[in-house]
């Protein structure tokens, strides 16, 4: 029988990104100073499938935009899916960069911009070697997929789309400036948290603040659902599920000395643990009207579900981490974030992972993500391009059952500019 396995071309895939490094630095301001809202990226769909169709790749357009794109044996053994978000945010930018957003409100205040580059960097490396996908029965998915920062994001768009048929690994990026350029952070199990909205709307008589007794004081029940919904729930949650509710929005009254009859109160709970996300949404409910209930007052609780955690995949992770010390970059530990990301989608259907990529200049700045004053370590695209490329091949090698992955050696004399 003939062995499949298929080699792993680190050196080459870190030449050839390093060779294209000028053409993706100015991709990736072009696509910074026009950033485009989620299931609006036209343009950014466009530029990305003229360099793919540039090349030779196959390019499917998905409905609205984003699209998939397919390198290696047609009828593959393993097919391994790379996915980068392409939508920006609506945060005006305040970097003051010469190719900074010319679009009034929208900036790539997440990164999206970086994640589509390097995304496009490994599709230039894997077109440059693959035969040796298609001699070892390999195919490389590649998705670039909208809207990531909406709700319902677009990885449900993707998967409606077949965007995962025959995948059977995923992987991607998401920037880090709390990290090193050079440096990838990686973390077996949970690395992001289910994130969902949350909307509470109290309704009651209300009256003047002389007489609060003939009134249900909505304002001090609003008061109460703000402290005790979130102090009751961290003591019938497992606090090892890291549930935080947060409020962010509270809107009651409009003169001092009125109680008004309505108010609501909005926010997010944020938790780590699966499990315990899927069944939240009950206890959460009985909750906020057990508190209300000494008021009087009526609760009306919306419960937007958003996205699951992120689990990241042993075995994925071991893959990832032959991909980057393979091809020149340094692993780093990377602590748990309850922010949320739609790339947990992708993982109910399939085992994968997503790696920190490091943008902070070594020595400089630490910015955070969201913010209009982000700015980014450009030598951080090639490291996520060799990354991504680099993971086709050790997650394939790995499926094929024969590979020793913890004896690979990392690429020294990679340059990263």
């Amino acid at each position: 029988m003939t062995d499949r396995t298929p080699s792993l071309p680190f050196e080459a895939i870190a030449r050839t990104v390093e060779e294209s490094v000028p053409e993706l630095v100015a991709i990736r301001r072009d696509l910074h100073t026009h950033p485009e809202l989620g299931r609006g990226e036209i343009r950014t769909t466009a530029l990305i499938a003229e360099r793919l169709e540039r090349a030779g790749i196959g390019v499917r357009r998905l409905r609205g935009t984003g699209l998939v794109a397919e390198l290696g044996a047609t009828d593959p053994v393993h097919r391994i899916a790379l996915r980068a978000d392409i939508d920006a945010l609506p945060i005006r930018e305040q970097t003051g960069l010469p190719f900074a957003s010319q679009t009034d409100g929208v900036s790539h205040s997440c990164g999206h911009d970086v994640h589509t580059t390097a995304l496009l960097g490994a599709a230039i490396a894997l077109n440059e070697v693959e035969e040796r996908l298609v001699a070892a029965g390999v195919g490389a998915r590649l998705v670039f997929q909208p809207a990531e920062e909406l709700m319902p994001g677009g990885a449900e768009d993707v998967v409606a789309q077949d965007g995962l048929v025959g995948v059977d690994r995923i992987f991607a990026l998401h920037c880090d400036p709390s990290l090193d350029a050079g440096q990838v952070g990686l973390r077996v199990g949970a690395v992001t948290a289910a994130a969902d909205q949350i909307d509470v709307t109290l309704t009651g008589r209300g009256g003047h603040t002389s007489r609060p007794h003939l009134t249900q004081d909505l304002t001090y029940a609003l008061a109460k659902v703000v402290t005790d919904v979130p102090a009751v729930l961290s003591r019938r949650l497992d606090p090892r599920a890291g549930a935080a509710l947060v409020w962010g929005s509270i809107h009651s009254g409009g003169a001092h000395n009125v109680i008004p009859a309505s108010g609501k109160v909005g926010g997010t709970l944020r938790m780590l643990d699966a499990g315990i996300w899927d069944g939240v949404e009950r206890l959460l409910e009985s909750v906020v009207h057990d508190v209300v209930r000494a008021y009087a007052v009526q609760a009306d609780v919306t419960i937007t579900k958003g996205v699951p955690p992120v689990v990241n995949d042993a075995s994925c992770i071991d893959a990832l981490t032959a991909a980057v010390t393979g091809t020149g970059g340094f692993v780093a530990p990377t602590p748990q974030s309850l922010g949320g990301e739609d790339f947990a989608w992708y993982l109910t259907h399939v085992p994968g992972a997503m790696a920190r990529l490091g943008t902070r200049t070594p020595g400089g700045t630490t910015y955070d993500l969201h913010r209009g004053d982000l700015v980014v370590d450009e030598a951080a695209i090639p490291v996520g391009a060799r990354t991504l490329a680099g993971v086709v091949f050790s997650a394939a090698a790995q499926l094929a059952g024969s590979a020793r992955l913890t004896g690979v050696s990392p690429l020294t004399a990679v340059a990263d500019r």
